[in-house]
């Protein structure tokens, strides 16, 4: 999970309110449905909002961060929406069956930056951050254990170390050169690998790695 820049909202969802409407089959229609993936895989870069993996065509849904059933006003609004991927053991469908929460509790990724909150270790985990005000080491344990990110047996986690380890040596390599170097000559070559990695699955944890957190 890392956080997103939500752009403007699909003008479909301006033809549809909370009242007298409700969302279900042909609502929003299949064109609609498709202008507000295009927006979602724009601010996601077509990963999971939650676990980052890739979103696969037929293996997606259109996610509302609070449910409709217990938050009904939001079923049209823009920023209750997120694209997430369908694993059952994880992120939104985990979510909508994982029993009672506080939806305040949870990180959001359009507003909060949950490298603010979390850790992605190297052997694929993810942990609160050390020294957190108890309200935000709540909401980094209750986003983890809501969404289920990090399953002590979960296939996210192993994904996500996976991901991870081509870039060790690398991570490596950019502790000498700040060992040996001053910054100004290495950090530069640092920013271009960040950007060479923004595009891919589990990017969190492999700019982790990278950094060293």
């Amino acid at each position: 999970m890392h956080i997103l820049n939500r752009g403007a909202a699909p003008a479909c969802l301006a033809t549809y309110q909370y009242g007298l409407h409700q969302w279900a089959s042909g609502i929003p229609t299949s064109p609609e449905k498709s202008d507000i993936w295009a927006c979602l895989e724009a601010m996601q870069q077509s990963r999971c909002a939650y676990c980052e993996a890739n979103l696969v065509d037929g293996d997606k849904h259109i996610e509302h961060f609070r449910q409709r059933s217990r938050h009904p006003a939001g079923t049209f609004e823009w920023t209750n929406l997120f694209g997430s991927c369908n694993r059952k053991d994880a992120c939104g469908k985990h979510k909508d069956s994982c029993g009672p929460y506080n939806p305040a509790d949870l990180l959001k990724p359009d507003v909060d930056n949950p490298d603010d909150f979390l850790v992605f270790v190297n052997d694929g985990t993810i942990v609160p951050k050390d020294g957190l005000p108890l309200n935000a080491w709540q909401r980094a344990s209750e986003t983890l254990r809501v969404f289920n990110l990090d399953a002590k047996h979960g296939a996210l986690r192993h994904m996500r170390r996976a991901a991870a380890a081509g870039y060790l040596q690398t991570a490596e390599e950019f502790r000498s050169f700040a060992a040996e170097f001053d910054e100004a000559d290495w950090h530069p070559l640092l920013d271009q690998e960040l950007a060479s990695i923004s595009d891919l699955p589990f990017v969190t944890a492999i700019r982790h790695a990278l950094l060293g957190n």
